[in-house]
């Protein structure tokens, strides 16, 4: 059995610790908001966070992650009736596309704005360096982490999710 707490839930899963979180958080506990990409960490479409940090689910074994904090889009909001500022900004400045990299692009975004609230362009490239978006809606995604750095006192604390 391994224990993992997911989006403010303790789960226990029984799988192999080799397993990529990736697959747990998708197969096991059916949150699919987290896309399968590449498989080597090298598109960002698997981002979620681990300890608020932002993790690539698709090489990090559960072994890694047991007893953590793990985050997925499916909580990124604070309630299912308030979208988290990151999401407002993503919709405001019309960055879904074909839409697949985006629960990765905001995950990473998040954890950009959470160490760093007020990030420059520089930062905001470098954090988001390695998301790859195949639309090209690189400018517009810096455009909407810049709206969302703005507006993050406006939003409550992210609600704990029961129904993870």
């Amino acid at each position: 059995m391994t224990k993992l707490r997911v989006n403010g839930v303790e789960r226990e899963i029984e799988v192999d610790p080799s397993t990529p979180l990736l697959w747990a958080i998708r197969e096991q506990l059916d949150l699919t908001g987290t896309k399968f990409g590449c498989g080597i960490a090298q598109c960002g479409a698997c981002t979620v966070r681990v300890n608020g940090e932002a993790r690539r689910s698709c090489v990090t074994p559960l072994a890694a992650v047991e007893g953590q904090d793990i985050q997925t889009i499916e909580a990124l909001a604070p309630s299912a009736d308030v979208l988290h500022p990151l999401q407002s900004a993503w919709i405001e400045h019309q960055v879904p596309q074909c839409g697949y990299c985006q629960s990765g692009q905001l995950m990473s975004a998040a954890a950009l704005l959470d160490a760093n609230p007020n990030p420059t362009d520089a930062e905001i490239e470098a954090a988001m360096d390695g998301n790859i978006c195949r639309c090209g809606m690189y400018g517009r995604i810096k455009a909407a982490i810049k709206t969302a750095a703005k507006n993050l006192d406006a939003v409550p604390e992210t609600a704990e999710k029961g129904d993870a």
